[in-house]
């Protein structure tokens, strides 16, 4: 049977929307193939040797976000107040804008493998896109406690607040369960994580683009995403941008998301790099 190539219409949709966002291992880990690179990229309807190419296009992508941070003194500075010896675990914890493969943590990743002498950093990608916060506790053990991390970055809740459009009375979580699912995160990994927790609070989505946009069936309302993040920022850890201002003082800026208004671009997932180490530079109480 002849495989169904993509046409390059699809493709432009594949490399915007899905394929920085879709792993196949972290969906399905107990599937014998599940990486098999040559299967994936069957699914998406391109060759191997195209889905190796998008990829390491989304890697450089995200190194030279890196290497455009470092040219910000004040960043450098910041750095060199982080403690850390470059042999930690990192985990990152979150959905799609963590997953993201060229998003703020591989950006992150290179910004400190630059900038670390013999850095010999183990960077664990534990997003997965569009999962709530009931999702992320779900697989919490599988994902992030089983490898022993030193630090766990937890960008968490977006998703909570779906308000779906054959349903759009309520939102997906009810507030108090994302309470409770937020504080048994805190729970588990406080007990097992010297350093402490990295919260980073969801940023805003510009929700007349993702009402616009035909390969989404929800929306997410201003006033049920400041609820989630004012339960994050109450949090106990380092809080990366308590207020959700990030992605623009007066409101999210059009330039720092994709066309969906929901996904973050190279500039916005820059500005969350930034926020992580002028906050991870701090002073310790």
């Amino acid at each position: 049977m002849a495989r169904k190539k993509a046409t390059e219409e699809e493709k432009s949709v594949l490399e915007q929307f899905m394929l920085p966002y879709h792993h196949i291992a972290k969906r399905i880990p107990l599937f014998p193939g599940k990486n098999n690179t040559a299967s994936e990229a069957g699914l998406f309807g391109v060759t191997e040797e195209e889905l190796k190419k998008y990829r390491k296009n989304f890697d450089e992508n995200a190194k030279e976000a890196a290497l455009e941070i470092l040219k910000d003194d004040d960043i450098v500075d910041c750095l060199d107040n982080i403690s850390m010896d470059g042999e930690e675990t990192i985990v990152a914890f979150g959905d799609s804008n963590t997953e993201d493969a060229q998003g703020w943590f591989t950006i992150l990743r290179h910004v400190l493998e630059i900038s670390t002498e013999k850095a010999n950093f183990n960077f664990i990608n534990a997003g997965v896109s569009y999962n709530t916060t009931a999702e992320a506790l779900r697989r919490i053990d599988r994902d992030v406690v089983l490898h022993d991390p030193d630090w766990v970055f937890i960008a968490i809740g977006t998703f909570d607040a779906q308000r779906l459009n054959i349903a759009p009375e309520r939102t997906l979580l009810p507030l108090s369960e994302t309470w409770e699912n937020i504080e048994s995160i805190q729970s588990i990994l406080e007990s097992r994580i010297e350093n402490p927790l990295v919260w980073i609070t969801p940023a805003p989505v510009i929700n007349d683009l993702l009402e616009e946009n035909l390969l989404y069936d929800f929306t997410i309302k201003e006033k049920d995403l400041s609820q989630i993040q004012e339960l994050v920022a109450g949090k106990s850890g380092a809080i990366i941008d308590s207020s959700g201002k990030r992605m623009g003082e007066n409101g999210p800026q059009a330039w720092n998301y994709l066309p969906d208004g929901l996904h973050h671009s190279l500039s916005g997932h820059i500005e969350t790099v930034k926020a992580i180490i002028k906050k991870l530079a701090e002073p310790k109480n």
